[in-house]
């Protein structure tokens, strides 16, 4: 297989145009070969693994050739595979799903279907996944130049760690690469030169780390040239700390003194060797925080919006080749060397995912349908299946995707979806995707009162007779005028309308579903969501705003807080010319799944002038979603302060 970049360990021998030169040259070199590549993955996968108890069980007898491998070995979910992960869970150190030993679980994303999975990794796969890292700065070089000139601003947060019976740490994958020694010690990379020292990062307490990071950030805001976080909710968290904190981040950067609330030692000492007296810059934070607006973050306009990386806790997967494309663009490239891919062709019924329930097995027929990487379909969909090399062996991941294009003989991904996360009443199915568009739709209705939708989520109300679709929101009001009902009720018509022919011949025909509701909720709403959500043990890094809720004590908490509440006022229209009606977004890849880790809103900050502090003058700042894997990845665009949807 193509050798994988090496990287220095001493500055002073330092060649950052080799480097970039190198990983650019491993990227053509496993795209260009990418089925020879993927074999070879697949063999030295089975090789190491023959002896293991799940091969042997299935019968494969040592075989390391695709053919046999595909007719013996079944295409599996979480539960199929749950038993095995349990037992190892439990301390069983026997040569179960891994010859080499499971080194920790890492935990799902805890917004993600409701509950968390344990999903097995070895140590060597931290090596991995800094490869997919390495990759993503110098395709960035590419299009945006001397981003090793300065720093990058980004809040990076750890969580709390678990340990299983068997006294594995169980963990999301952030956590457990930050606080691995290729994160640690990471060798000497301009383009991980981060305004954050390690110590603020690997923290445990989410407001002290967010705190000395605000701190270091602005301290070093002259040297900051790109900003961002692994998704955007945390950069929005950021900016909503500055906002109520920013009193105290003044008085510490006036007194060269960290505020006595950080009291973690580590902390205090990481930030004091950062931290000196300015009292102009005091005075700038003061003045521009104090201001009536706070519009925006960064002032430099036209900063590219960069979407990376495509990854998991399963698996890291691949890279986005033009991170300065338009956000509908957005595609990634699979790195055949990460796992073996495989994929499930995927058909939509009525503009929706055609549900097959992700617990049931695939039949053999069905898994026949399955094809290798280089041998997917431009403008097809496919449901993402790996194996791995810690263990999992055509684990279905949940993912749709949509072939883009191709980078020499390896295919492109746009995320279309997490396969389903749906609302459903009757014989309804309705994705993300079509949520997402209808929300979209209806939001038009608000932009001549100045306001749109600053979060949102739903849920499936059974508890009427008949069930109907329940959606939260929660506005951003910058006009003085106020919103008639009608205009809330034209909104849920649009979103009734914008729905598949299933939906609406329910609604009208069928009477099985109930007239869909918008409840109002107030401010903040969304902010209680994400607290609650964390102190059940979501990673700051890893949650995102669910687009569906289930669970009943978040349905509870959203509707304490509902103001006021509006029905769509009529049925929406259906005929039988209507299929489709359009309601799935084209090409919408502007996302990154969840658990793909630096989903970086990666920016150049054009002047470096205090006047212009890169991170204060919230003059910019347009938080737009397509869909990901749990429920959303934000664009930040320029000159805008609406938050809204499409």
């Amino acid at each position: 297989m193509p050798e994988a970049p090496k990287t220095s360990l001493k500055p002073s021998d330092y060649n950052l145009a080799e480097k970039n030169k190198r990983s650019l040259q491993f990227i053509e070199d496993v795209t260009s070969n990418a089925d020879e590549v993927q074999k070879k993955v697949l063999e030295e996968i089975l090789s190491r693994n023959a002896h293991v108890e799940y091969l042997q069980r299935h019968g494969l007898d040592g075989q390391t050739d695709r053919e046999t491998f595909k007719k013996v070995m079944p295409v599996i979910t979480y539960e199929d595979v749950q038993p095995e992960i349990d037992r190892i869970a439990n301390g069983d150190t026997s040569q179960i799903l891994c010859s080499k030993p499971i080194s920790e679980f890492l935990t799902s994303s805890g917004t993600s279907g409701g509950e968390r999975k344990l999903m097995p990794t070895i140590e060597e796969e931290l090596g991995r996944r800094s490869l997919l890292y390495s990759l993503l700065m110098p395709v960035m070089t590419q299009f945006v130049p001397d981003l090793e000139k300065g720093k990058g601003m980004y809040f990076l947060f750890i969580k709390s760690e678990a340990k299983t019976p068997g006294g594995l740490l169980a963990r999301p994958v952030l956590t457990s690469y930050y606080k691995s020694t290729h994160f640690k010690n990471r060798p000497y990379d301009p383009y991980t030169n981060y305004t954050s020292p390690n110590e603020t990062i690997l923290c445990p307490d989410s407001y002290q780390s967010m705190y000395s990071q605000m701190l270091c950030g602005l301290c070093q805001h002259k040297e900051v040239l790109r900003v961002g976080a692994v998704f955007a909710s945390g950069f929005i968290r950021a900016i909503r700390f500055l906002e109520k904190h920013w009193k105290l981040l003044a008085n510490d950067i006036r007194t060269g003194m960290i505020d006595p609330q950080i009291t973690d030692p580590s902390v205090r000492e990481a930030v004091m060797k950062i931290l000196e007296s300015d009292p102009k810059l005091a005075d700038f934070i003061e003045a521009e925080c104090s201001k009536e607006s706070w519009q925006g973050i960064i002032t430099s306009n036209q900063l590219p919006l960069v979407c990376t990386m495509y990854a998991s806790s399963e698996c890291y997967f691949g890279v986005n080749l033009n991170p300065i494309c338009k956000p509908s663009e957005v595609s990634y490239t699979l790195i055949p060397t990460m796992a073996y891919f495989e994929f499930l062709p995927v058909h939509r019924n009525n503009g929706a995912i055609n549900s097959v329930s992700m617990p049931k097995s695939l039949n053999e027929k069905e898994q026949q349908k399955l094809v290798d990487l280089v041998d997917v379909k431009l403008d097809q969909e496919y449901e993402l299946v790996v194996t791995t090399y810690a263990g999992l062996y055509r684990y279905r991941v949940g993912d749709v995707l949509r072939v883009a294009g191709f980078k020499n003989k390896a295919p492109q991904f746009s995320f279309i979806c997490r396969k389903n996360v749906v609302l459903s009443i009757d014989s309804d199915k309705t994705d993300e995707v079509e949520l997402q568009n209808a929300v979209k739709n209806a939001v038009n209705h608000l932009i001549p009162f100045d306001a749109t939708v600053a979060e949102y989520t739903s849920y499936a109300d059974t508890t009427t007779i008949p069930g109907h679709y329940v959606l939260f929101w929660e506005l951003s009001l910058n006009g003085s005028t106020p919103i008639p009902p009608s205009v809330f009720e034209d909104c849920c018509l649009t979103i009734e309308e914008s729905l598949n022919s299933v939906y609406r011949q329910g609604r009208a025909s069928d009477k099985s579903i109930g007239p869909l509701e918008i409840k109002i909720v107030e401010q903040g709403t969304f902010d209680k969501l994400m607290d609650y959500a964390i102190s059940l043990g979501a990673s700051i890094n890893q949650y995102k705003t669910p687009r569906c809720v289930k669970f009943a004590p978040i349905v509870e908490l959203l509707s304490s807080r509902v103001v006021t509440c509006y029905f769509s006022p009529k049925c929406p229209k259906v005929g039988p010319w209507d299929t489709s009606n359009g309601a799935r977004i084209e090409g919408s890849g502007s996302s990154l799944r969840p658990l793909s880790l630096l989903s970086i809103a990666v920016f150049k900050a054009i002047s470096r002038n205090p006047a212009h502090l890169s991170l204060m003058r919230l003059a910019v700042l347009k938080r737009q979603t397509t869909q990901t894997r749990d429920e959303e990845s934000p664009i930040f665009g320029i000159k805008h302060t609406n938050f809204y949807y499409s």
